[in-house]
């Protein structure tokens, strides 16, 4: 297994196929080790956070940013994850202590942990006047399934996508995927060859379990072995873009009226960032002088 986390691009099949494959290992146990997740939860939020990463890397400008929630009505509730076009990932889920019984083909319950009744939500900031933001209902709650109908009901664009999360006693013992798509030229005979192949190999959990290179994985999946590197010095990770100044701001939307109200508590205020499980304390000397710099 490469050590380092990495995304790589390909193109397949005489340039009628790209693929890109994440390893996501240790972006996944980061965002275990912050949320204090069990295994469950840990590949639940773990395939959210792989394929916001693998979404990430397609948005073209540095201010750009890709924000997804997966809100279904099982145990866990919502899900966020957001990531810019480095990737730098930050997520959190309502409730990561769920654990359920493995299912009935003895896998981590990931669907009856999110649930099938919901929806997943993306919404892309690319510096237009308005958001792009598309929203479908949820297939499966199995995550890869989901993405796969927003690709083709959202943008119109034909995607396999996998996701997978393999948790030991240990933590994550390897994540990763892929999303796959075809270009418009694409002939049916391509188009039939990969869902053939799609088909036949097996999932993407068990390739990740025996194959360490993201290259061999490519070939496995498109079936092809001159498959072409585009890009692949792309190294996503777990990172938070919280701060005190941007926590202040948002005590100062609350408007005078709120913080004066804060100002009567005998406690100091404390905010947690849901994303990175930090804590930030503003005293009441610091509300105080925001109270005062409002009649300024």
């Amino acid at each position: 297994m490469e050590n380092q986390d990495r995304i790589k691009k390909y193109l397949a099949l005489e340039g009628k196929v790209s693929i890109s494959i994440i390893e996501s290992t240790n972006l996944v146990e980061e965002a275990r080790k912050i949320h204090d997740l069990t295994p469950t939860t840990t590949a639940a939020l773990g395939r959210l956070i792989t394929a916001t990463a693998l979404m990430g890397v397609e948005l073209k400008n540095e201010q750009d940013s890709i924000s997804v929630q997966i809100k279904g009505d099982g145990p866990i509730g919502s899900m966020v994850a957001v990531a810019d076009r480095f990737p730098r990932v930050r997520a959190y889920m309502q409730n990561p202590h769920i654990e359920l019984p493995l299912n009935e083909k003895g896998k981590i319950d990931v669907g009856g942990a999110v649930g099938k009744a919901g929806y997943l939500n993306i919404i892309k900031d690319i510096g237009l006047k308005e958001p792009y933001i598309g929203i479908v209902p949820l297939i499966s709650g199995e995550i890869a399934e989901d993405f796969a109908r927003y690709f083709v009901e959202s943008e119109q664009k034909p995607t396999a996508i996998a996701l997978g999360v393999l948790v030991d006693k240990n933590g994550v013992s390897r994540a990763g995927g892929y999303i796959l798509s075809l270009m418009p030229d694409a002939s049916d005979d391509i188009v039939t060859k990969i869902e053939e192949n799609i088909k036949k190999i097996p999932s993407i959990s068990k390739i990740l379990a025996k194959i360490a290179k993201l290259d061999e994985i490519a070939k496995i999946i498109t079936g092809d072995d001159n498959i072409e590197l585009l890009e692949e010095n792309i190294y996503p990770k777990y990172e938070c873009n919280c701060s005190k100044e941007k926590f202040e701001r948002g005590l100062i939307s609350l408007g005078k009226t709120e913080l004066e109200d804060i100002l009567k508590e005998e406690k100091d205020t404390e905010i947690l960032c849901h994303f990175c499980n930090k804590k930030y304390i503003f005293d009441k000397k610091t509300i105080k002088e925001l109270v005062d710099n409002m009649d300024k």
